[in-house]
């Protein structure tokens, strides 16, 4: 009996000591070799502090970044970028910035940004912390060969057909959300309106319409759930958390635990729906029973293990809503102030799209061929990119460029600064002009890697198509019945919640042609 305590306790023991040194190693020894492996290459930044590393000045940085509004110029860098931004000015552009014990590389040079994007099975996506779990586990945060099986399955319904077929649907939600203004407007023709909710409500919409068909209605209550968690996610993102932090049972994680679940649950009755209808009578023109045709053939075929499970399709479908949503409303908001600014191209764009098709609704060849709402369409992309930064991990040692890159070192990718380079766009990089599109993107880059709105390479957004054909549709439709300009009580303050937003809403003079 004697032996076998002692057995028990010699067991606890060295299970103990390990699971100390494994915390020790977490906290201290990994991040100081990384630290100095970076120093050695002439990388500067804080020394590493406990656990926290930065973290306590990024909160900092972060508040005084949203605590004001600056002038509007497009000049958006040191308000977007503060973290990076500081860095910069206190060591300059080889510098490292610690989030918690794992630290940070800015990449800039195009070529080494290339060389990651192109190396997706070695340079992968940073894994979502559980907080970002809450937001979908889906193709955007999948990898190597589960990412390739999705990707396969869901590919078809972003094909070039079926997205013809969605203009309609298009179509339809921009002039519902036209109705709203016009009745707002009726008693004068003119009125000052914050468009920035009325344009996410509409790319809700949008996205349920093309997403759900039939079930459609039932898209703004997940956009109003999604939002919710988007913002306590960001927020609490800017603290650290412990290993298991998520389940302890506090205020916040039970109110996003019963956020997601009701989220999934809407999912799970919309797509156990779709499922009980006879197969003669699905409609598979929206892009869930496209996904759903595409896994059933998938699997009929090959094998149930090649196709996707109902939580995989509900994961996919979270991702899809919340980032096609969000993405498409921060184009559509940033476009509508910039040409609100610059009414010479807002009067341009109007003048093309009632020469091509008046004031009729329009069809997909139409919208294609619309030059100078394309051209506008990318310098807004550019100057105010959706999602502001790539990262990318690498859990092993490697090598990008020149740089020897330590396993457990984050590899943030500047979208936007690469976008505002003069180097590489010219000394009116920061001013909102159009014509440096006029030739395609292709010329405008002059064939480098210097413009990514969507990323790039074999994980390049596999809605990109989606969003530039929504986007066309609802500019070209507003420009057919409104036209508008700044309102005074605007200010400028772009910021991040999860895509670059204008935290203070986009107020507008509009007024009714």
């Amino acid at each position: 009996m004697e032996l076998f305590t002692c057995s028990v306790l010699i067991s606890c023991a060295v299970v103990s000591i390990l699971y100390i040194w494994r915390i020790l190693n977490w906290v201290w020894f990994t991040p100081k070799s990384i630290e100095s492996r970076l120093r050695s290459q002439g990388f500067t930044g804080n020394p590493y502090r406990v656990m926290t590393g930065d973290l306590k000045e990024i909160a900092v940085l972060a508040k005084n970044a949203q605590s004001q509004s600056m002038e509007f110029t497009n000049d958006i860098l040191p308000r977007v970028y503060f973290v990076f931004h500081s860095a910069f000015q206190k060591f300059g552009k080889k510098s490292f910035v610690w989030f918690g014990p794992r630290p940070a590389l800015v990449i800039t040079e195009p070529e080494v940004v290339r060389e990651i994007l192109l190396k997706n099975y070695i340079f992968q996506k940073i894994p979502g912390s559980p907080l970002t779990s809450f937001l979908g586990k889906g193709l955007v945060m999948l990898e190597t060969e589960l990412w390739a099986k999705h990707r396969k399955l869901i590919n078809p319904a972003f094909q070039l057909q079926k997205l013809k077929h969605m203009v309609g649907s298009f179509h339809l939600s921009c002039t519902n959300m036209l109705k709203k203004w016009d009745e707002l407007a009726k008693t004068g023709g003119s009125i000052e309106l914050d468009v920035w909710p009325y344009l996410s409500e509409m790319t809700s919409d949008v996205i349920a319409r093309a997403a759900f068909g039939s079930s459609y209605n039932q898209g703004g209550r997940i956009f109003h759930l999604q939002k919710q968690q988007a913002e306590s996610i960001i927020q609490a993102n800017r603290s650290l958390h412990f290993p298991g932090w998520r389940y302890f049972p506090t205020k916040e994680n039970k109110r996003l635990k019963n956020i997601t679940e009701e989220i999934e649950s809407i999912f799970r009755s919309i797509i156990t729906a779709r499922l009980d209808e006879e197969a003669g009578v699905r409609e598979t023109d929206d892009l869930l029973g496209v996904l759903l045709e595409s896994n059933a053939r998938e699997m009929k075929e090959n094998g149930a293990k090649f196709g996707m499970s109902m939580k995989d399709v509900i994961e996919e479908c979270k991702i899809f809503f919340f980032a096609g949503q969000d993405t498409s409303a921060t184009l559509l908001v940033w476009t509508m102030l910039l040409l609100s600014k610059h009414q010479d191209w807002q009067a341009r764009a109007r003048d093309e799209v009632l020469e091509a098709f008046g004031k009729r609704k329009p069809d997909y060849e139409e919208l294609s061929h619309l030059k100078i709402v394309t051209m506008i369409v990318h310098e807004v992309l550019r100057l105010y990119p959706p999602i502001v930064m790539l990262a990318r991990l690498t859990e092993k040692d490697g090598s990008s460029g020149k740089v020897r890159i330590p396993g457990g070192v984050q590899l943030m990718l500047p979208v936007l600064l690469l976008h505002h380079d003069p180097v590489i766009w010219g000394e009116d990089a920061k001013e909102f002009n159009p014509e440096r599109f006029a030739q395609g993107v292709s010329e405008a880059t002059k064939g480098r890697l210097t413009y990514l709105p969507f990323g790039w390479g074999p994980r390049v957004c596999i809605a990109q198509n989606f969003a530039l054909l929504q986007a066309k549709m609802a500019l070209a439709t507003i420009l057919q019945h409104y036209s508008f300009r700044l309102s005074p009580s605007y200010l400028h303050a772009p910021h991040t919640v999860v895509s670059l937003q204008p935290q203070y809403g986009a107020p507008l003079f509009l007024t009714k042609i």
